[in-house]
Parts: C-alpha cells; sequence; structure tokens
C-alpha cells in the first residue's frame, strides 16, 4: 500500500466547505487563583489572630465543647447498655460540631449527615429526640420543619442536593436563608458530592459546604479516595472557593464558616470548606479501628484535643479558671444525667405509627393493611383482657 499524501486539499476544503482559522486565545472564564484554598490549613488559637477573637465567644465555644465531650461519652455509654442500636461518635471533632450550629441565624437551615448528631443538638434539639433514629424508633424522630434541621442523612451525602436545592428555593422566593450542608471525607467520593457542588456554583445557591476530614472514611484512608492536594481544593473545579481549616481550632471553624455564610447570605455563592479533624473512637460500636490504625496515630491527635486548645488559650488570656471549668463540667453533668434518665425509660410506641408520615394522603392499600393490623391488634388486646385475673374468660 501507498501512504496517503496529506498535501493536496481534501474534498472539504475544495468545495470551500472547510476554512481552518486558528482556534481564539483561550481564557479562563474565573480567575482560579481566589478560589484555592491556603497552602496550610487556617488557625486562630495560638496564634496572635487569637487576640482579637471575643472572649465572650471563646468562653460560649468552651462551655458548649465540654457539654458537647460529655454527650458523646452518654451516648457511647447508651449503647453498651443496649439503649441504642448504633451511635456514631464525634469525639475528637466536637469543635466541628459546634462551630456549625453556633454560625447559623434562627431562620437557616442545617444539613447534618449521620454523624452529626451533636451539631443538631447544639442547634437546639431535644437530645433525645435526636438519638431517636439511632435507637431504631423512629425514621427522624422530630419534626425538620421546627428546628430547621433537615433528617439525619444514613446514606452518604445524599443531603447535599437537598441543601443546595432548599437553598436555591429560598433564594428564587426572595427568604433569607443559608443551608449548611456537613459531610465527611468519605461523602466527597460520592457522586451527590459533585451533583452539588455543581448545581451549587452554576445557581449561586446560598449554601455552605463543610468537609469533615476525619481522615477514615469507615476503614479507607484518605489517600485512597483521592490524590487531591486536599478536598478543599475541589472546589475550584466547580467554580466555588475552598476552605482549608485545623478542624480542632474552634475559634478558627468558627471564624471560617461565618464568613462563608456571610458570603452565601449577601449572594456570594457556595464555598465548600475542609476541616482537618480526627475520628478519636471507632466508626461506630461494630467497628474495630485496631485493624486498619495504629494506637500512637489516634495519641497524636489526642495531643491536638480541640478542648485542650481551647482551654489553653482561654487559660493563658485570664479569661478561664477553676471556677470556670467546674461550671462547664457541671452544666454537661446535668445534660448527660437528664439525657441517661430519659433514655432509661421504655418509650411507648404505637405500631399505627407505621402507616403515618409515608405519604400526605394514605393510599388504598396503606389503608387496606393499616385496618388488618388495627383489627390484629383489638383482637390481641380482648385476648389479653380475657386472660387477666378477673376477666371473663372464654
Amino acid at each position: 500500500m501507498h501512504a496517503v499524501k496529506r498535501n493536496s486539499p481534501t474534498v472539504l476544503e475544495q468545495r470551500g466547505a472547510y476554512r481552518p482559522t486558528p482556534p481564539p486565545a483561550w481564557q479562563p472564564r474565573t480567575d482560579p487563583g481566589p478560589l484555592l484554598p491556603e497552602a496550610e490549613p487556617y488557625r486562630v488559637l495560638g496564634t496572635e489572630a487569637a487576640r482579637k477573637a471575643d472572649p465572650a465567644l471563646l468562653r460560649r465555644l468552651y462551655a458548649q465543647l465540654v457539654r458537647g465531650r460529655r454527650y458523646n461519652a452518654q451516648a457511647t455509654a447508651l449503647t453498651k447498655q443496649g439503649r441504642l442500636a448504633v451511635y456514631p461518635s464525634t469525639t475528637g471533632q466536637e469543635a466541628c460540631e459546634i462551630a456549625a450550629a453556633d454560625v447559623l441565624e434562627e431562620q437557616d437551615w442545617l444539613f447534618p449527615s449521620y454523624r452529626d448528631t451533636l451539631a443538631a443538638v447544639a442547634r437546639g434539639l431535644d437530645p433525645v429526640e435526636a438519638l431517636t433514629l439511632l435507637r431504631g424508633d423512629w425514621h427522624t424522630g422530630y419534626d425538620p420543619r421546627e428546628h430547621r434541621i433537615a433528617p439525619l442523612s444514613t446514606p452518604l451525602a445524599t443531603q447535599l442536593p437537598h441543601a443546595v436545592g432548599l437553598a436555591h428555593a429560598a433564594r428564587l422566593r426572595g427568604d433569607d436563608v443559608v443551608a449548611l450542608a456537613m459531610v465527611g471525607d468519605g461523602g466527597t467520593s460520592e457522586g451527590d458530592f459533585h451533583e452539588a457542588l455543581n448545581f451549587a456554583a452554576v445557581w449561586q445557591a446560598p449554601v455552605v459546604f463543610l468537609v469533615q476530614n476525619n481522615g477514615f472514611a469507615i476503614s479507607v484512608p484518605l489517600e485512597k479516595q483521592t490524590a487531591a492536594p486536599s478536598l478543599a481544593h475541589k472546589g475550584v473545579g466547580y467554580g466555588m472557593p475552598g476552605r482549608l481549616v485545623d478542624g480542632n481550632d474552634v475559634a478558627a471553624v468558627h471564624e471560617v464558616l461565618t464568613e462563608a455564610v456571610r458570603r452565601a447570605r449577601s449572594g456570594g455563592g457556595p464555598t465548600l470548606v475542609e476541616a482537618l479533624t480526627y475520628r478519636i473512637e471507632a466508626h461506630t460500636n461494630a467497628d474495630d479501628a485496631t485493624r486498619y490504625r495504629e494506637e500512637d496515630e489516634v495519641e497524636v491527635w489526642r495531643e491536638h484535643d480541640p478542648i485542650a486548645l481551647l482551654e489553653r488559650e482561654l487559660t493563658e488570656r485570664g479569661l478561664l479558671d477553676d471556677e470556670g471549668r467546674q461550671a462547664a463540667k457541671d452544666a454537661a453533668e446535668t445534660m448527660a444525667a437528664e439525657l441517661r434518665a430519659r433514655m432509661n425509660a421504655d418509650p411507648v410506641l404505637d405500631p399505627m405509627d407505621l402507616f403515618q408520615h409515608v405519604f400526605a394522603e394514605q393510599t388504598g392499600q396503606l389503608r387496606e393493611q393499616a385496618a388488618q393490623l388495627r383489627a390484629e391488634l383489638d383482637a390481641a388486646a380482648e385476648d389479653q383482657q380475657h386472660d387477666e385475673p378477673g376477666g371473663t374468660g372464654r
């Protein structure tokens, strides 16, 4: 065979249908520079920036951190006692949980993952209601509209598109609402994460994404999930700024999230915040973390504990004394005692609730099933009445 020579014009060129022209000089639609995250995680505690922090805010955050740590310990104990089916602890991650709840206004919405019950409690949700899902009594356990807290999401990252949809709808209606969506590092590997970021950036939706990078997606370390320089860098690809922050520095997380919420509220669009933290305890009570990480690694992070970091700052500045520490501990113990007492009481459950809150209007099939169950319950109650002492018998 002879090689085809390309010196002669093609058929399209001969017909005048093809006019090769040089492409225009390509320019990015957005300068990526301002979208890039910090080279190092942003910190406040232990730096000069801490001197500018509001003392009242720091003391309030300290009390909430102590309460949050006690909440985690009590919920873990309830799991061991069989009062909870499962509990995904946030011990070591309290700074992210507390800051996320604190930066929101009353009209804003929080979209938590299954690990973020502490954020929901810090937002104002009754601790018992926050744990009802993990107890196995209800699908949610609380009215999302009352506290503007979306249902705790067990499927990874599915709450993120919901947050974007709500935020976008609020903006279209002219409502002053910001949505803050929480997700773990494992959730960033889900398609819902990428779809949510893309829609949020295109629509410039007033939403803030908080990624709690605690090092592991159950047993999978971050380096086996992504080759990105950081998870915060992922925001650049969608056209939103990424922020990288020390997730155990509650003052830094609070400041970064406050700025992101303010930016979203003013029409600046979404922000992706990656908070570097660590999951001190196992994934859940069903997990054996010793199979995939060494205790030495855990101890390094214990030395970077969020409560200890803030306590050191407050003490050095003369803003916290022994009396203040004890007051925070006493308040936390009061909360834990009340939670323990209420969770130790067996709940009164109505089987007929199975058919409630499924559809706005029950389907014919549901009505039929409800009637069948009601008949069975009435028959069982009648049999019990006959069998009791003094009953009519049969």
